[in-house]
């Protein structure tokens, strides 16, 4: 049975070999020193090869040179002066080049010598390095976004409103992390929705207790985005530095918060104006007559007289202050009338209006009779 030779481990060099302290030098100053020491060692060796290693690359270079040289000068005969130049450098040459292998097995030698440490223990056999390229993310359309919102909005509703009724900073670190999949764009966007329809409720109190959960989920996403991570794995670093209450930090995001509010205050009156705003359209658009004009729109256009017979509502005044108006203004407001719903003519009261424009009538649809003649004549004047 073969048994294994462990003696080219008994001499390893350790900085920080606690056998091997001194009493009046700090133990940790000597491991440093120890390490400095043999690092620099190190470094004295490897340059030693360097020039050792570059030298014999020039001298190298210079034997080919005189090689080369020496075969030109037989095969052009040269002077036998020019060839025993050639020569005496080519034996220089030789022998300086056996001086480098002799300085190289000395190197060598000094190597085999030298205590193995953590940097000459083992050598790197191979290597292989692996980078991953996170994924492009896709771009959402904004259909996509909103049925995006909606479906998460509609599965984590209950989960959303209870970190936002929270109020201890200890609460709400451990929430977010018992629900990670909370940390992200649609749980901030839900709490903004939910403050503006409580300051359209007028729950102002309410409002602004969750205004300060958005601005906390809004602040881990910022302080992900920033670093470029994912924003799970900010969660205990932003409540890290929230509780430590860093004045320049507690400052930006009260401001933050503060200005979050009044943006609520604001889209949550624009919200009510648009609301009473649709409203009085419906209600307009109930109230058109079948010309499609709004009674309350024409009863402020008429003249004041027939505003009076309108609100009396006596159909003789109206005939008579008709008959007094000229002709085509008064066609022209009993038209907007009839459009507006504010006049709606019997089948008889037509067939008056028809004989009075014709002249048929002798008598006006109130007390008091006229002529058909002094009416055109009145008519003509006014014309």
């Amino acid at each position: 049975m073969s048994t294994i030779n462990y003696s080219k481990w008994d001499h390893i060099e350790i900085s920080d070999d606690e056998d091997d302290t001194h009493p009046n030098i700090d133990t940790g100053s000597l491991f440093r020193w120890r390490h400095q020491a043999r690092v620099e060692r190190m470094e004295e060796s490897k340059k030693k090869k360097e020039v050792i290693e570059k030298e014999k690359q020039t001298y190298q270079q210079k034997k080919e040179e005189v090689k080369k040289k020496l075969k030109e000068a037989e095969e052009k005969t040269a002077a036998e002066f020019d060839k025993l130049t050639l020569e005496k450098q080519m034996k220089e040459i030789e022998k300086q080049e056996q001086e480098f292998r002799r300085k190289e097995e000395d190197l060598k030698k000094e190597e085999r010598l030298t205590p193995w440490n953590v940097d000459t223990i083992c050598h790197e056999g191979k290597s292989k390095t692996l980078i991953n390229k996170p994924e492009p993310v896709k771009e959402l359309t904004e259909d996509e976004r909103a049925d995006k919102q909606a479906e998460f909005s509609k599965k984590y509703k209950t989960e959303i409103r209870k970190f936002g009724m929270m109020q201890r900073y200890d609460d709400s670190l451990q929430y977010l992390q018992e629900h990670p999949h909370l940390v992200c764009e649609e749980t901030a966007n839900y709490l903004v929705i939910w403050c503006i329809d409580l300051e359209v409720e007028e729950k102002h109190n309410l409002m602004e207790h969750v205004s300060h959960q958005t601005i906390i989920m809004q602040f881990i996403l910022e302080l992900a985005k920033s670093l470029n991570q994912d924003p799970r794995s900010c969660v205990r670093a932003f409540f890290s530095r929230i509780k430590v209450g860093e004045k320049q930090y507690m400052d930006a995001f009260n401001d933050e918060l503060n200005s979050f509010r009044t943006r609520i205050k604001g889209r949550a009156k624009a919200r009510i104006e648009e609301a009473l705003k649709e409203y009085e359209e419906e209600e307009r658009q109930k109230r058109l007559g079948p010309g499609g004009l709004d009674p309350a729109e024409v009863m402020e256009s008429l003249p004041e007289k027939l505003q009076q017979c309108f609100e009396s509502r006596d159909i003789g005044m109206l005939q008579q202050a008709v008959l007094d108006m000229p002709k085509e203004e008064a066609e022209y407001h009993i038209k907007r009338c009839i459009d507006s719903g504010l006049w709606v003519p019997s089948a008889g009261d037509l067939e008056t209006r028809a004989a009075d424009a014709e002249g048929e009538g002798a008598e006006g649809a109130v007390g008091g009779s006229k002529d058909i003649e002094e009416e055109e004549e009145l008519y003509e004047q006014v014309d």
